[in-house]
């Protein structure tokens, strides 16, 4: 019997899915399309044959088949936007001998004009709710939610999962990881999600202001407080977020004498304006972050330890994208239609290079980076989709660097030229640290510098 199965798998397939009116598809255990029906193929515009063996994530867009594979949950009447229109989504776990072997899923939709009608109501409510955002919006400053995270990778998955427990809560959250990884969003995400939400969520930027001004934008002033102060005082951030979130962005960029005062805010709940002898209560959650190494800052006297236990309450990772390989043609994707939706460009896809070049670029500005490289080609294309020519030019070496025209030895100089340069980048361009990190002498590798012209 499973021989029978095994041998004439497709044939078997294509018998009890291939006539059905709702879409089927079927992955492997990569996460690799092995069957996908006739319905879908039609409603995908895509060769069936051809869509046989690609990662399903290349075939189906924002789908989470793999997902399902990688966790082994079933997501039952799951939404899911494909071709301009929400879809309710099965996902099945496929198991064989206890052990997850692929995943089943089906797209429901059983007549076309109810289906109409039923995606024109989603849409509909989803129409409403953005107008209740959009005025939620206006009342506490909040721009980003939850699902403003475009992500398919586990990690993040994850990461949302613990944002969704630790949001309603009042606990101090310390957001850590690289410029550009989302801390803004997820900031923005912990207060939507908290029964503060409808309460004020205020940023401060403490790597943007000047040391001096720093504890008057923190605490407000009273009035006459200094020379040149504002005729009636004026309110700081922590009373402006009073009830609500402060969000301190590049917290360790904080200067020590404005730490301490921050430090008795959060452990008394009060604070005290420039020029006032009278303490006033405050009510706020703080959820700090900072790209920083706190530890080594603390050891340095840069940062103080009491502060850093308060904050550190709940510390949440941000990988960087280099890390989150699914995640980066899920976001270019995303991007490139944001960005095409602003500036009326029709730009629909990237050239396969051109996704090649994504995954083997570093990333070190992370998602903002990625941004900007999208926003960059769209201006500079006037095709529908972006080449390998409209992408800066530190992709183009990244790219070329594995061009199969060229020789191994080329190759090899293409790649001992890149981690110099990043090497000398990571020290700051001090060629002896360089050098020590590279495992080669000081001379050699001014002798590289020179060749390649870095």
């Amino acid at each position: 019997m499973l021989e029978m199965l095994e041998n004439n798998r497709d044939g078997i397939l294509e018998t009890i899915f291939g006539n059905v009116n709702h879409c089927i598809v079927v992955v492997d255990e990569q996460g690799m399309v092995s069957y996908l029906n006739e319905s879908y193929s039609e409603f995908l515009e895509v060769d069936k044959e051809s869509a046989i063996g690609k990662h399903v994530t290349e075939v189906i867009e924002n789908s989470r088949m793999h997902i399902v594979v990688e966790t082994g949950e079933e997501e039952m009447a799951d939404m899911q936007f494909i071709r301009g229109n929400y879809m309710i989504a099965h996902r099945i776990p496929l198991r064989a001998d206890g052990k997850v072997v692929g995943a089943l899923g089906m797209v429901l939709f059983r007549d076309t004009e109810d289906w109409k009608k039923l995606n024109s109501h989603i849409r509909d409510l989803f129409l409403e709710l953005e107008s209740y955002r959009s005025k939620m919006k206006k009342l506490n400053g909040v721009d980003y939610s939850l699902h403003d995270m475009v992500t398919s990778s586990p990690e993040m998955e994850e990461l949302k999962n613990k944002i969704k427990k630790v949001a309603p809560g009042d606990v101090s959250v310390l957001l850590r990881g690289e410029s550009g990884t989302g801390k803004e969003l997820i900031a923005h995400s912990i207060h939507h999600l908290s029964d503060r939400h409808r309460e004020p969520f205020v940023k401060v930027n403490c790597a943007a202001i000047p040391d001096h001004l720093i504890e008057s934008e923190l605490f407000g002033y009273q009035d006459g407080s200094f020379t040149g102060a504002k005729k009636g005082g004026k309110a700081g951030k922590f009373k402006l977020a009073n009830g609500g979130t402060l969000f301190l962005d590049e917290i360790g960029d904080m200067p020590l004498q404005a730490q301490v005062k921050i430090l008795r805010a959060l452990q008394e709940g009060e604070i005290e304006s420039l020029g006032s002898t009278t303490p006033e209560k405050i009510d706020v959650r703080i959820i700090a972050a900072t790209h920083q190494p706190l530890e080594e800052m603390i050891a340095e006297q840069r940062f103080r330890e009491d502060l850093f236990y308060r904050i550190n309450v709940v510390p949440i990772y941000i990988p960087p994208l280099r890390d989150r390989q699914d995640d980066i043609r899920l976001l270019a994707k995303f991007l490139l239609e944001k960005i095409t939706k602003r500036t009326g460009k029709r730009v629909i896809d990237f050239e396969p290079e051109v996704y090649e070049s994504f995954h083997q670029y570093e990333w070190p500005g992370n998602v903002r980076e990625l941004e900007n490289v999208i926003e960059a080609a769209v201006y500079l294309t006037n095709e529908e989709s972006i080449g390998i020519q409209e992408l800066p030019e530190r992709l183009k070496r990244n790219h070329s660097q594995f061009d199969d025209n060229k020789s191994l030895k080329e190759i090899m100089e293409a790649t001992e030229k890149q981690t110099i340069e990043r090497t000398l980048k990571q020290v700051h361009g001090d060629k002896e640290k360089a050098a020590t990190l590279l495992h080669i002498g000081k001379s050699s590798l001014y002798e590289k510098v020179k060749k390649y012209e870095l």
